[in-house]
């Protein structure tokens, strides 16, 4: 085998006797079985040499850490979200003492105005508030908690469902208990939901439960073997339908007394605090983990769809001098609620033959069913998606609910996350009409709450609305002559429009979108998007604030979907930001979008790669190749790695 490079010309010449090698992918996000740590790590001893417990606010700019040996729940700041490396203490702490001095489990509310500790010594959760979300120094204690002592006398773990409808317990029963909040967020509702699982195959001491974002994948943390277990549920958030996945991921390097797991939102990182050292452990889980199979030949080529770890395989044996070149391309690497990337699936459905006039929609968490609002019959319709997120595998439910004796015009929808609850806004009266759902997400058991807001006061030409998947704020869009202004609004309780106030709170958008007909958030709220019917455009605002629409300025960035059709309405993204909905009035149909990415993907590569530099080379810019050649002669133990081509078109 031979490696032959012509610098004269920048050109790579390989001898391929063996052909072009095998790539092998592994699936990205969340993925245990490739984790790997990241050399990245934080110590608390300078606040406490007692740590049990860690939260991550939901942009990864904020960490805490509850402290047994003060008693305190500390706060710190990352100045690159979701890196350990730029981690430092504000200075800022709140005491938890006088309601439990064994604090084990921390959590907050989604907008960071509220906290919840789990106390092991009275096996009790206790509940805070934050004046100023995510801000510690505002926390005062609630004076409401909630005892699991009947289920588990020694609770070390607790998380919530993103929602806060729901609640997770993990202890020294080697169970996961489950809890249902009547009322998100409220534990004076909580009850037992007879809903547990054991681990006790997996590991004797659990110590802490995550979730994935969608509730269909569990991840437990054993203190007796030092490992995180993967498990799958076949009905979504509920333990007792969980299976273990035969996947697991060892600890132990960095910690043998391991307290904590959390996951950042999409899955990619994931964090451990362990006992032993004082300190949170930082791990990738996110990147597409490509096995090079050396012995299916000596060159590779490659672009990627998301950031990127290389691994090597099937050495020859040691004595054998080996080498081989791998051609990496620069491409996106999949960033999510990025319009100025997107592109138009190809995909679509006709509407027209049950929905008359659609002029909103919404889907099911899950993304199996979606809802149209048909002004045409006046009425809300369900359609059934065969393949989750795929409108081109949707087929009419043959379900309806009739809207028509509280409006006449409906103009969109909202559902809670658990489908029990849906909003819906009517034109006529520039009103909000709240519903239940006696079957979740089934339409044709919906009935009227007799629970209205007028909407008048602030406008009398409504067009849309946004609700915050928690149901705290809820956001409208309205145009009039000369006119195009986003309102706030805020819910004291969650999903109840008799507790809706005006937040004083405002937003023109007139300057890029006349009509403006739908609006969305993204999950963190640190975004706006405005779909307008006079240029048939997305276009992108950011909110400096998170959910406060007073912060919020134009990003110039936008996305036209007329070329799909004029007359656009409604938009609706996918829950994790990659898909993008729109429907259309003038030909009655939906259409689906992948919202791209700009950001270029990264390559890491095995640690015995030894580099010229010390460091591996820089990956390619967006459509450019470099070519990298590798070589061993020891079986494999270690290579010789350097670059062989820059930026090559």
């Amino acid at each position: 085998m031979s490696v032959a490079i012509d610098y004269s010309s920048g050109a790579f010449a390989a001898n391929q006797a063996q052909g072009v090698g095998t790539v092998a992918q592994a699936q990205a996000g969340y993925d245990l079985a490739n984790a790997s740590y990241d050399s990245v790590s934080f110590a608390f001893g300078s606040q406490d040499n007692g740590p049990l417990a860690i939260f991550f606010k939901s942009d990864g700019t904020k960490m805490y850490m509850l402290g047994f040996n003060g008693d305190r729940v500390y706060q710190y700041s990352l100045s690159t979200a979701w890196d350990l490396s730029t981690i430092s203490y504000d200075s800022v702490s709140f005491s938890i003492g006088s309601q439990d001095g064994v604090g084990v489990g921390l959590a907050f509310k989604s907008d960071g105005t509220k906290m919840y500790m789990l106390g092991n010594s009275s096996d009790t959760v206790y509940q805070y508030s934050l004046s100023t979300g995510w801000d510690i120094s505002t926390a005062s204690y609630d004076s409401v908690s909630f005892s699991v002592t009947t289920q588990e006398a020694g609770p070390r773990g607790m998380t919530f469902k993103d929602d806060g409808t729901i609640m997770y317990i993990a202890g020294d029963t080697e169970n996961v208990h489950t809890y249902n909040l009547s009322t998100a967020w409220d534990l004076s509702t909580a009850s037992y939901a007879n809903q547990l699982f054991s681990v006790a195959s997996q590991d004797t001491s659990l110590a802490d439960v995550r979730f994935t974002n969608d509730g269909t994948k569990m991840f437990i943390l054993g203190s007796a073997n030092d490992n995180i277990f993967q498990y799958s549920l076949s009905t979504a958030w509920n333990v007792s339908t969980a299976s273990y996945d035969s996947v697991s991921f060892s600890i132990s390097s960095q910690d043998t007394s391991p307290y904590t797991i959390f996951f950042k939102s999409d899955g990619t990182k994931m964090y451990l605090l362990g006992t032993v050292n004082d300190t949170v452990y930082q791990y990738s889980t996110g990147s597409y983990v490509q096995n090079l199979d050396i012995s299916s030949g000596t060159y590779f080529n490659y672009t990627p769809s998301a950031n990127t770890t290389f691994t090597f395989g099937n050495a020859p044996a040691s004595g054998t001098a080996a080498g081989f070149a791998l051609a990496v391309t620069g491409a996106n690497a999949g960033e999510t609620y990025d319009i100025a990337n997107a592109s138009y699936n190809n995909k679509n459905f006709h509407v027209g033959s049950d929905s008359g006039i659609p002029l909103g929609l919404n889907a099911s968490y899950d993304g199996t069913k979606f809802y149209i609002a048909d002004n045409g019959n006046d009425a809300i319709n369900q359609y059934n998606l065969s393949t989750a997120w795929d409108i081109s595998t949707a087929s009419y439910a043959n379900k309806t609910l009739s809207v028509s004796s509280q409006e006449g015009t409906p103009l969109t929808i909202a559902f809670k996350s658990n489908g029990t609850t849906m909003f819906f806004l009517g034109a006529n009266n520039s009103s909000i009409y709240q519903y239940s759902l006696s079957t979740a997400w089934d339409i044709s058991t919906a009935s009227y709450d007799s629970v209205t807001f007028s909407l008048t006061t602030q406008s009398t030409d409504v067009s849309s609305f946004f609700v915050v998947s928690d149901g705290t704020k809820l956001f409208v869009s309205t145009h009039s002559t000369g006119v195009a202004v986003v309102y706030q609004y805020s819910l004291s309780t969650a999903w109840d429009l008799s507790t809706i106030s005006y937040d004083s709170k405002s937003f023109s958008v007139y300057s890029q979108e006349s009509v403006p007909r739908g609006i969305s958030l993204n999950s963190d709220g640190t975004k706006l998007f405005i779909l307008g019917n006079q240029n048939d455009t997305v276009f992108q605002y950011s909110l400096s604030t998170a959910y406060d629409i007073s912060t919020a300025s134009y990003d110039s960035v936008s996305f036209s979907v007329r070329t799909q059709a004029d007359n656009q309405y409604g938009i609706l993204f996918k829950p994790d930001g990659t898909k993008m909905y729109t429907v259309s009035v003038s030909n009655d149909r939906v259409y689906q979008y992948t919202t791209g990415s700009s950001a270029t993907a990264t390559f890491s590569y095995p640690a015995s790669v030894e580099w010229p530099s010390g460091t591996a080379p820089d990956g390619p810019a967006i459509g450019e190749t470099d070519v990298l050649v590798f070589l061993t002669d020891d079986g494999g133990a270690s290579y010789q790695g350097f670059q062989a081509g820059d930026a090559m078109s």
